[in-house]
């Protein structure tokens, strides 16, 4: 799965990698970075990430019942979004983890684009709908979300982070 367009600064590819590729880890800590700074208020340490990383690892992104895409500018990448496994939401459910574009590319519609690729890749694992969670000050996820047609319900898992809930069905 790749798309490929033309945006104003280069190139944009969208490609499924493995979500332990290095290049996909790195992307992956500079996404915990960025939202751990935003609950902190501050710039979260190095031992902070370390330990969310820890706690929240990868491994459902992994195939065979996972995807983890990879959006890369000019090469270098720019945001992801993964797809994880079928359980333990049940059967025809995916979940959404890792939605996540760098600050320099924002605002540009990359976030919708990678929406709709995990989209097609949900519906590639044999999915019919997915659901994710946020956080409450997550405000421009949230319209992003809504605006690709998911719809706000209840709660469906205890996260300590998840305070907000999305469902889209395929």
């Amino acid at each position: 799965m790749s798309t490929t367009t033309a945006a104003r600064e280069g190139r944009i590819e969208i490609a499924r990698v493995r979500a332990d590729a290095p290049e996909a880890v790195r992307l992956v800590r500079t996404y915990f970075a960025d939202v751990a700074g935003r609950y902190y208020g501050r710039r979260a340490t190095e031992a902070e990430l370390d330990i969310a990383m820890a706690e929240d690892p990868n491994d459902a992104l992994l195939p065979p019942r996972g995807a983890f895409l990879l959006a890369r500018q000019d090469g270098l990448p720019v945001g992801c979004v993964g797809c994880a496994g079928l359980v333990p939401l049940g059967h025809g459910m995916v979940e959404l983890k890792r939605m996540f574009v760098v600050s320099s590319v924002r605002g540009r519609g990359l976030g919708a684009r990678l929406l709709a690729a995990a989209e097609d890749v949900a519906a590639e694992l044999g999915a019919t709908v997915i659901r994710l969670d946020t956080r409450h000050d997550l405000v421009e996820a949230q319209g992003l979300y809504r605006t690709r047609g998911f719809a706000e319900i209840p709660a469906y898992s205890e996260g300590p982070y998840a305070e907000v809930f999305f469902e889209k069905r395929l």
